[in-house]
């Protein structure tokens, strides 16, 4: 099995990137929504995280109140550490097992954390999306209708763009416009085919 780690900062194009492969018939893990599906309603987690954070952090429905619960967890590191130690390793888990049922020629792990927690364990080649703070800031605004202030908290608590960039085995420039990302994206997807090729001959 060969699995690609695509990750980059907040509003950088992880999405445009990873629609334009499983277009392509490439099957994507997104540790977002992964991320997501344990914390759904009946799931161990929530019950954990209303426990620790009370009932402020749900909403009327019994949902996760996911706005609350990251003003909570950007403004204190201690309960964004404690978060993390929980959510993690669960998230980690349903990866794995999501993985193990692909069976594309090669699997796309779409995470905004593979370079801050042990999922770049998990896969053979890192490809970073960048773009500037700037190109960043207003993605994010357009997309999310969230403030600068928020959005430069959660910046903040990623990795730097220079140290991102050094871990990478490809880097997939979009400062640019759509069409030059997607024509990125169609030669780096004949690499990675030929990779994961070469792969399975070896195995």
């Amino acid at each position: 099995m060969y699995v690609v780690g695509l990750t980059g900062g907040i509003g950088s194009g992880k999405t445009a990137v990873s629609n334009r492969l499983q277009a392509k018939g490439i099957r994507v893990i997104d540790a977002d929504m992964v991320a997501r599906q344990v914390v759904e309603p009946g799931q161990p987690a929530l019950a954990r995280i209303q426990q620790h954070f009370g009932d402020e952090v749900l909403t009327d429905s019994g949902e996760l109140n996911r706005s609350k619960l990251r003003s909570i967890v950007f403004a204190s590191e201690k309960q964004r550490t404690w978060l993390e130690q929980l959510l993690h390793p669960l998230i980690r888990d349903r990866i794995l097992q999501q993985l193990e049922e692909s069976q594309s020629s090669y699997t796309l792990l779409v995470s905004p954390l593979l370079l801050e927690t042990d999922q770049h364990l998990l896969v053979n080649h890192i490809v970073v999306v960048d773009a500037d703070e700037s190109q960043q800031l207003s993605r994010t605004r357009l997309r999310d209708n969230s403030s600068e202030e928020q959005i430069r908290a959660i910046l903040a608590a990623q990795m730097s763009r220079e140290e991102r960039r050094s871990k990478a085995d490809t880097i997939l420039d979009n400062s640019g416009d759509l069409v030059q990302l997607e024509a990125q994206v169609d030669k780096l997807h004949q690499q990675l085919l030929q990779a994961a090729s070469r792969e399975s001959e070896s195995e």
